[in-house]
């Protein structure tokens, strides 16, 4: 198994690194999803943009806080 990334989910960013090409990816860790549904609608920027710009029934979800998983 190759060992040349890595991965860090952050409570505000995840990033993943890749060995020899450095940080290749920097995302809010955060996610859209339909309240009706439970479908994951976004990820990541894409996400965090629609904050505030959806009807109720979507909501931005922050999984992670103070380290911990708080929301799955």
């Amino acid at each position: 198994m190759a060992r040349d990334l890595a991965i860090d989910l952050g409570t505000a960013n995840t990033l993943v690194y890749k060995q020899g090409e450095g940080i290749i990816m920097n995302e809010p860790t955060v996610i859209a999803k339909n309240r009706r549904t439970n479908e994951v609608l976004a990820t990541g920027h894409e996400a965090w943009d629609m904050i505030g710009r959806t009807p109720s029934f979507i909501v931005a979800v922050r999984p992670l806080r103070g380290g911990a998983i708080t929301d799955f």
